[in-house]
């Protein structure tokens, strides 16, 4: 299944990561990999086509539009939209926060930011008179007045079934509504459709080319994904050095995918001189993101010292908050691990794990175009 996440920004649907390994399963968009020497997997934002992807539904996957909006897309001038307090929090908006009174009111009188604001808190659920039917009808209301975030976002429910049944013809629609606005995140999920081939026939080139609108227009999942897409030579020529500029400017941007593969070419050396310094410090950003992958490679780099000290208890603590969080590819070392560290060492390294599996990212309100 493909994953779309819903968004606040101008963005897209996933991102692919550089396969070794390719996921396309209904999970956020990660990379799952083996540790350095193993065989590192590479992810993007399709599924994995980035290093990550959207369910086609909300993804953190597939994401939606970017909090504010954009003038053209909403009645309300800027200065006057309401934000729900909440939603901005989730998301870190500088919008303008109002009572939740208010912007029921406003929303009720059909202005299309404060409805896309209704339907964020009801695909997240906050309050008890939330709930994906409500999300959908919020949705659907902004969207109908031509507000390109909702247009986005409620694609991205029709792709994931939320509130409705599954219609991905209704999501591409929806998408092409956005895309004719030169929505970036719009660009980003048709991308991922025809990377996965769903409402539309399969198609790498018109994949690519969707890609690279987006990452033209600053999405940074259309970027990784972009960077996946030279990287595997799919609809496009293999270009590695220009994989790795697409990942560079995604990863500078702080997504995970993108700083999980960026990584993984400088372990080992494609595209860019080979570096263990460089390799270590990408996956560490990724990795303090929740990327999964990217915990188990630097829970081998602190195995193997390399980019690093060489430190078994912060390996064993990496590997296993990856463990905890359903990814298991690093078992072995786990193993090889619990042969070198007493049963106190492994004790605190478990509950390192446990606080860094709490810190992991969740679904938020981030995930929703605004």
């Amino acid at each position: 299944m493909t994953w779309v996440a819903l968004t606040n920004d101008p963005s897209g649907i996933a991102v692919y990561a550089r396969p070794r390994q390719v996921e396309s399963v209904p999970e956020a968009i990660s990379v799952q990999d083996l540790g350095p020497g193993g065989d590192t997997v590479k992810t993007n934002a399709v599924g994995t086509i980035v290093r990550s992807l959207l369910a086609m539904g909300i993804v953190i996957p597939m994401a939606g539009v970017l909090l504010g909006g954009n003038n053209a897309w909403a009645q309300t001038p800027p200065n006057e939209q309401c934000s729900l307090a909440v939603v901005s929090r989730l998301v870190g908006s500088d919008q303008p926060v109002c009572d939740d009174g208010i912007v029921q009111q406003m929303a009720a009188q059909g202005h299309a930011f404060e409805q896309n604001q209704l339907g964020i808190a009801s695909i997240l659920a906050i309050g008890p008179d939330y709930d994906e039917r409500e999300a959908l009808k919020w949705f659907a209301n902004a969207a109908q007045r031509g507000y390109a975030p909702a247009e986005v976002n409620l694609a991205v429910m029709y792709a994931n079934g939320w509130g409705t049944p599954v219609n991905y013809g209704a999501a591409v629609r929806w998408l092409h509504a956005a895309a004719d606005q030169h929505f970036a995140r719009a660009y980003y999920n048709l991308g991922i459709l025809y990377m996965e081939g769903k409402g539309v026939r399969q198609d790498n080139g018109e994949a690519f080319r969707w890609f690279q609108k987006g990452a033209d227009g600053g999405d940074s999942s259309a970027q990784t994904n972009l960077g996946y897409m030279y990287d595997q030579g799919l609809g496009c020529q293999k270009n590695a050095a220009t994989a790795a500029t697409w990942y560079r400017k995604a990863a500078d941007a702080g997504n995970p995918l993108a700083e999980n593969n960026l990584a993984d070419m400088y372990l080992r050396g494609e595209g860019v001189q080979q570096d263990n310094d460089a390799a270590f410090l990408w996956f560490q950003k990724a990795a303090a993101q929740g990327h999964t992958g990217s915990r188990i490679n630097l829970g081998y780099m602190y195995a193997d010292g390399r980019g690093t000290r060489k430190d078994p208890e912060a390996a064993y603590s990496w590997i296993t908050a990856a463990a905890m969080a359903g990814n298991p590819r690093g078992k072995d070392l786990l193993r090889s691990l619990e042969r070198v560290l007493n049963e106190q060492q492994i004790a605190e390294a478990r509950e390192r794990a446990s606080r860094l599996r709490q810190q992991a990212p969740q679904f938020s309100a981030k995930a929703f175009a605004q």
